[in-house]
């Protein structure tokens, strides 16, 4: 059998969110060399710098409820269309700003706006898919996403080296090109079209406002503790990889090819072959993947055995991120889809904002074998309460026969 075959079923709305994620991502070279631009270009401290990284976590934190009600409201498609229209406006007059407090503002602003996308796509693949191709529509979504940032962040490293202010002109520009294949491609389409099968995937929340749902509620407090072990990728692996094992900056560059290459070639078909598993099966399994590939890390001493670690907490990543929305899409009220994947995304952005942080002060405090001994246990946590995650039965209900 193709494994690729679910692919074909997909209706072309979701084709085009795809490639229009893929064009805007390619382009994504602002935030990565935010700290950057703004110490060695500008000429501000670390501690400005990371400042302004701060506010832009703040920004994108509030951003996600808010854009999960306007989806509701106004539609996904429009939400979406909008903060690309609008993010890449803001990029194209940032090499012009200097004064701090207006750069602040400017990235606050920009924060907001850009991270609007995220519950809108979310919510628009949603309403596009049919529920037993969800979980396919999402992986797709992030073959997109890791093929775009394979190209962007290494661009405009090779840009940064003869112009800052050129990340934000080619940033910009793919954004607006981006909201213009939205707005030709899909000018006659409305998210929520779905009938029948969408409406009966929404039945099990009813018509639940998402802070009184309890079994979402319950998700998302199983899965903080998996984003939080996930998010020291960005923080205190790096950190770990170089003071800890005396690895070069470039090991570190490699380990991520590691991970997006398995992303690239292995998510889609694997979502495609566990379609028909049950929420809190996948759920778990993704979190306890992602938990003891980072608790392994604790026995790691050099590059390939870091690598080892890190294919272990790719197949989590791969399983738990499709799943987890494709949990939040069938549970969440068809009117409201919007608002359940703004706390989702929410549920991401506070993870961001103290993921890293706690994991620094503890890999300050006593050291990685400690750090990574913990990450594990939160990781296996996590599982074992997304164990009982499900739409289609009560939570804490009878374990599934067979």
């Amino acid at each position: 059998m193709n494994p690729w075959a679910s692919l074909g079923g997909l209706r072309r709305e979701i084709w085009v969110l795809c490639i229009s994620t893929l064009i805007n991502r390619t382009g994504t070279m602002v935030l990565p060399f935010l700290m950057l631009y703004l110490t060695q270009h500008l000429g501000y401290s670390p501690a400005q710098a990371s400042v302004a990284l701060s506010v832009y976590g703040v920004g994108a934190l509030a951003s996600g409820p808010l854009s999960g009600l306007l989806c509701d409201r106004l539609g996904s498609l429009r939400v979406m269309k909008v903060s690309l229209f609008f993010s890449g406006l803001l990029l194209l007059p940032f090499p012009w700003v200097r004064s701090y407090g207006a750069i602040l503002a400017l990235v606050l602003a920009w924060a907001v706006i850009t991270e609007a996308f995220r519950p809108a796509n979310l919510a628009s693949l949603s309403d596009f898919a049919l529920p037993e191709q969800r979980r396919a529509a999402f992986a797709l979504n992030r073959l997109s996403i890791n093929l775009g940032m394979s190209v962007g962040p290494a661009a405009g490293g090779l840009l940064a080296a003869v112009s800052f202010p050129a990340l934000f002109m080619v940033n910009g520009t793919t954004t607006l090109l981006s909201a213009a294949v939205l707005a030709v491609a899909l000018r006659a389409s409305r998210a929520g079209l779905q009938t029948a099968p969408a409406e009966a995937s929404g039945s099990s929340g009813g018509g639940v406002r998402a802070f009184a749902n309890l079994r979402f509620l319950y998700f998302l407090a199983a899965f903080f503790p998996a984003a939080l072990v996930f998010f020291q990728l960005m923080s205190t692996m790096p950190l770990f990889l170089v003071s800890g094992l005396g690895l070069s900056e470039s090991a570190f560059g490699f380990l991520l090819t590691i991970n997006t290459g398995i992303i690239i070639f292995v998510e889609v078909p694997l979502n495609s072959a566990m379609a028909r598993w049950r929420h809190g099966r996948t759920l778990a399994l993704g979190a306890a993947l992602v938990g003891m590939g980072f608790g392994a890390m604790a026995f790691a001493r050099d590059f390939w055995t870091m690598a080892a670690t890190v294919v272990v907490w790719t197949f989590g990543e791969m399983i738990l991120l499709p799943s987890s929305a494709a949990f939040v899409a069938d549970l969440a009220p068809v009117g409201r889809r919007g608002e359940y994947m703004g706390l989702y995304q929410g549920t991401f952005s506070l993870a961001l904002i103290s993921g890293p942080w706690v994991g620094t002060r503890i890999l300050e405090s006593w050291g990685g074998q400690v750090l990574w001994l913990l990450a594990g246990a939160v990781g296996v946590l996590s599982a074992v309460l997304l164990l009982a995650a499900d739409t289609e039965s009560p939570i804490a209900s009878e374990p599934e026969p067979g």
